[in-house]
């Protein structure tokens, strides 16, 4: 068994490089390449999902979900860059209408393990849902962002916001529930979870929120003190969700990380998972309550 420190130093290799592959490609201003990091992590995230469905013994229709979801997230950003909002949801949702009558159609040729065929198609739908549609949000919070005097997007530092609230809550729970948790929030789902890691995760949250914005207030100039504050709550509170939601999915697949490609953290799932909560809101937030695009 791995003693603390070799987890902790590999845990800490694996988040630097991370990092810089995120801040390069943020701040590179390559729309394209910003878009192939970004499905390429949630492909690698969908694919670790079907892997341990296999490693149960659970049906699924993995190739179908795969291609789908190159075909989902590559039009969405066509759309949304192209057209903005309206076109991008028609797209979305014509997709999955199509996703739901090849999985009909398969479903309806093909006996698959002597299961029961809504369990195949619940479970294929339930991986696109949960994983590629959510992480999606990510990519389309770059254009919701006015772009700057020479037509570049903006957007990417409220990613770039979205990623640093996200790992301050994670931090947060992690660093106020090992050194105060006493009281367990879902002992259930995560044994390990506690009310004050939940408190420690909201405070960690408000603060990143502020001290990104003091730090290049000129890159996010559609917030004020007030989201920042209202943000820093609900983006705090997602993450604990985000990461107690896909407990519920490695418990049920009896699975103890999703993968094992980024040593001391585990899978790629393992990473995103408070961000498929996070990006969803901080995109509503942005949408509904400031309405952009303007």
């Amino acid at each position: 068994m791995e003693s603390a420190q070799i987890t902790f130093r590999r845990r800490l290799a694996s988040t630097l490089l991370l990092w810089v592959l995120v801040l390069g490609t943020i701040l590179s201003g390559y729309e394209q390449i910003f878009f192939i990091t970004i499905s390429g992590i949630g492909l690698l995230a969908l694919w670790e999902y079907f892997v341990m469905l296999d490693r149960r013994g659970v049906p699924n229709f993995k190739l179908t979900a795969l291609i789908t979801a190159v075909i989902f997230m590559a039009g969405s950003f066509y759309a949304f860059r192209s057209y903005g909002p309206d076109k991008s949801y028609d797209f979305e949702i014509a997709v999955m209408v199509i996703f739901l009558l090849v999985v009909f159609g398969r479903q309806m040729f093909r006996r698959t393990r002597d299961q029961n065929p809504l369990e195949t198609m619940a479970y294929t739908l339930f991986g696109l849902l949960y994983i590629v549609w959510l992480f999606n949000f990510i990519t389309k919070i770059v254009y919701l962002a006015p772009r700057g005097p020479l037509g570049e997007t903006t957007g990417q530092f409220y990613v770039l916001y979205l990623l640093l609230v996200t790992k301050f809550s994670d931090m947060g729970a992690y660093i106020t529930g090992s050194l105060f948790g006493r009281h367990k929030l879902v002992p259930h789902i995560s044994p390990h979870k506690s009310w004050e890691g939940l408190a420690g995760a909201i405070l960690f949250a408000v603060g990143g929120s502020f001290g990104l914005w003091y730090l290049i207030p000129e890159k996010l100039a559609v917030f004020g003190p007030t989201d920042l504050l209202v943000l820093g709550v609900l983006l705090g509170l997602a993450a604990v969700i985000g990461d107690l939601a896909e407990s519920i999915v490695k418990r049920s697949a009896e699975a103890k990380d999703s993968g094992g490609l980024l040593p001391g953290i585990g899978g790629v799932l393992d990473l995103i998972d408070s961000l498929l909560f996070t990006a969803p809101i901080l995109f509503f937030y942005m949408r509904l309550v400031l309405g952009l695009p303007s």
